[in-house]
């Protein structure tokens, strides 16, 4: 029978010596091992299961690149993945991979792929913060995660992660994880691997990236998109300051090396830089698809741009943007195309990093009097002329009375005159003589896509137009009557040289929009407006150039569309909410972009003077120059002639000869006495106000 002690006797019944500390340390030790083994053994089985297949390591899955080059072949832009080839890690600057250990993992030489210190640090700083501040994934372990792995957060997930890491580090040695790190890594913009981002954002290979350009480049992987030094500049720069400094603890560089870094300016790509292009590219991008379908393979754009007019339109649009500011010109659009409708220069808006929003393709907005030449077209096909004798005065249609920019009415006039100066009342008249059906045929025949209502305001530009549509319509005035087709792809081919496809020379063009000597008549006219008119601040000496300003109610858009012989740009300055701005017209900050821009376009381009178009009618004269014909007129009620206010207006045998009835306004007007000042602040009006 067992008594007291029982317990502590061994078979012979002599006692049993009690375990010392150190026996039951090993002991428990034991068994905790084994079954933590046995745990260890278990969880990893879970966890191990939906492990992807390692032998796509090597694979590469990614989208088709395009790239996008000028008319003169020089890179504008590349968009989807860009993979150059790998980059040799014995060919590298030894401070290159440096940076990105110093920043990224500085015991990567050390671990067995997971770093228990960094780990344990980084929980220690996110239970004190309360969120996620700081990772503790190694090196190794981004690279599995790239290489194989989802961007999921879960718990999953990071075990596998960390199994991976392991298998990379028993199957590869440290130099050649580093290699893969480099080579695969995603560096924003498209580029995957250190040589890609060293050709994308610095435009040399990444053997000759700088201390600072290779700090740079570091940054960027805890955010591609956050640290960009294309739309982050500052933040960029910030970010290669702490890489510099992390590199100069580590002992990877010196003092001296770090300070001659922080005080060379790291210059990004200028293709990269060119941000306004991407507007451009943007709009190319749809119609890709639509040409060649969903990219299946690397293709290679050639475009109609050309990158220095391009930069032209940039510094001219960024310069009057800045000088303008105050009066409330927060955004501008800008279209240039050629005789031919190639689109040579677009600018989509203030900021392409702000807004990809492409207010030259997609922003519809009224087009205020750059809208009348199309009024204008149409009554010159009817058969007025130039030196039509019109009266400016107050008109009432239906409910509807139009005034003029300065309040005042001019009386007798030509219908020239009443272009070059912009005169509401003359151009609402006309169209409802010649009637707006007839003006929105003219329009339509242009290029004109929108939607046109027939209210009799249309005549003064309530139509929501986009930029591209002006400058296609204003084409036909610039290259002898010719419709044509806005476009930007010349040819699609692969890199090896393989024709996908190419656009026909003639593909686009089409018939004559506008004879003769209706064009000629119009061509007159917008001189004149330039010469000596709405437009005068447009003008460049020694250059044939015609155009149009508009300006809508309380100044809310303003528009400067003008050309020479072969080459149109349509400019548009306001605010994206259509709040007023404060004075603007056309004839202000947009025809001083426009300016800018011809000044410097036009050299290069060597634009002829603005063709005649087709041959004139067989027996027709032509007028007396414009200058006479915008002169002053004989007023017909001074010589007692004409008791009829409509006596005398059709002087032309072969102009048409309705009666030019002009009915009593239905309720009074008070316009203000003078013209307001350019910087006054917009007078509320309760009726539309077009100049």
């Amino acid at each position: 029978m067992a008594g007291p002690g029982f317990g502590n006797r061994i078979a012979n019944g002599a006692p049993k010596a009690p375990r010392t500390r150190l026996q039951q340390v090993v002991y428990w030790g034991s068994v905790l091992a084994v079954w933590g083994v046995i745990f260890l053994v278990v969880f990893f089985a879970v966890f191990a299961r939906g492990l992807p297949d390692t032998s796509s390591l090597y694979n590469v899955d990614r989208q088709p690149s395009i790239t996008y080059l000028d008319r003169n072949g020089a890179l504008i832009a590349t968009r989807g993945t860009q993979q150059a080839p790998p980059a040799d890690l014995d060919a590298l600057p030894d401070y290159v991979p440096a940076a990105f250990i110093a920043i990224e993992d500085r015991r990567f030489w050390w671990h067995p792929g997971f770093d228990p210190i960094g780990m344990s640090r980084a929980m220690v700083s996110n239970m004190r913060a309360g969120r996620i501040v700081q990772g503790g994934s190694t090196l190794t372990q981004q690279l599995a995660k790239n290489l194989f792995l989802t961007p999921d957060q879960n718990m999953r997930r990071k075990v596998q992660e960390l199994m991976l890491a392991v298998w990379l580090e028993m199957k590869f040695s440290k130099k050649e994880i580093l290699a893969l790190y480099l080579n695969r890594v995603y560096f924003g913009a498209g580029a995957y691997g250190i040589e890609a981002a060293s050709q994308r954002y610095f435009d040399k290979p990444a053997k000759n990236l700088t201390v600072g350009e290779a700090a740079l480049l570091a940054g960027l992987l805890k955010a591609p998109s956050r640290y960009s030094p294309v739309s982050e500049s500052e933040r960029a720069a910030t970010r290669a300051t702490v890489v510099l400094n992390q590199m100069q603890e580590a002992g990877v560089i010196t003092a001296a090396q770090r300070e001659q870094a922080v005080l060379e300016p790291v210059r990004v790509s200028r293709t990269l830089a060119t941000q306004h292009a991407q507007y451009f590219i943007d709009w190319l991008d749809k119609e890709i698809r639509g040409l060649v379908g969903e990219p299946t393979e690397d293709m290679v754009v050639e475009t109609t741009l050309d990158l220095t007019i391009q930069t032209a339109a940039e510094r001219a649009v960024n310069r009057i943007l800045e000088r303008d500011a105050s009066k409330g010109v927060q955004q501008a659009a800008l279209v240039a195309l050629d005789g031919d409708g190639r689109v040579r220069a677009m600018i989509g808006g203030k900021s392409y990093a702000d807004s990809q929003f492409n207010r030259a393709v997609d922003a519809r907005r009224q087009a205020g009097s750059s809208w009348k030449p199309f009024v204008y077209l149409a009554a010159v096909e009817a058969g007025y002329t130039p030196q039509t004798p019109v009266v400016d005065e107050p008109i009432t249609i239906g409910t509807w009375s139009p005034r003029n920019y300065s309040g005042n009415f001019g009386g007798p006039t030509t219908l020239g005159a009443a272009l070059q100066n912009s005169t509401n009342t003359v151009a609402a008249y006309v169209a409802d003589q010649i009637g707006r059906d007839a003006v929105s045929r003219a329009a339509r025949r242009l290029g004109i896509t929108s939607r046109i209502g027939l209210e009799p305001a249309m005549a003064l530009g309530t139509t929501d137009v986009s930029p591209i549509e002006m400058a296609t319509a204003y084409d036909a005035f610039a290259n002898g009557g010719r419709r044509v087709e806005a476009y930007g792809i010349s040819r699609i081919r692969t890199p090896s040289g393989r024709v996908i496809y190419n656009r026909s020379a003639r593909e686009g063009i089409g018939a004559q929009a506008i004879n003769n000597p209706a064009l000629y008549y119009m061509n007159q006219m917008l001189r004149g407006v330039i010469a000596g008119g709405t437009g005068a601040s447009a003008a460049i000496p020694g250059r044939d150039l015609a155009g149009k300003t508009g300006t809508t109610s309380d100044y809310k858009d303003a528009w400067f569309v003008g050309y020479t012989g072969g080459f149109v740009a349509a400019v548009w300055v306001g605010k994206d909410d259509a709040s007023p701005m404060r004075g603007v017209t056309g004839g202000g900050a947009p025809a001083a972009i426009w300016k800018g821009f011809m000044t410097a376009a036009l050299p290069r381009l060597n634009a002829p003077a603005i063709p005649n178009g087709p041959a004139m009618p067989e027996g027709w004269i032509a007028p007396d120059p414009v200058g006479d014909l915008m002169g002053n007129i004989e007023d017909p009620y001074a010589t007692g002639e004409a008791a009829d206010p409509n006596a005398g207006v059709f002087d032309d045998p072969t102009a048409p000869q309705p009666r030019l009835e002009v009915t009593p306004p239905s309720r009074r007007i008070d316009p203000p006495d003078q013209r307001p000042e350019p910087d006054a602040p917009p007078e509320k009006r309760s009726d539309p106000l077009f100049f």
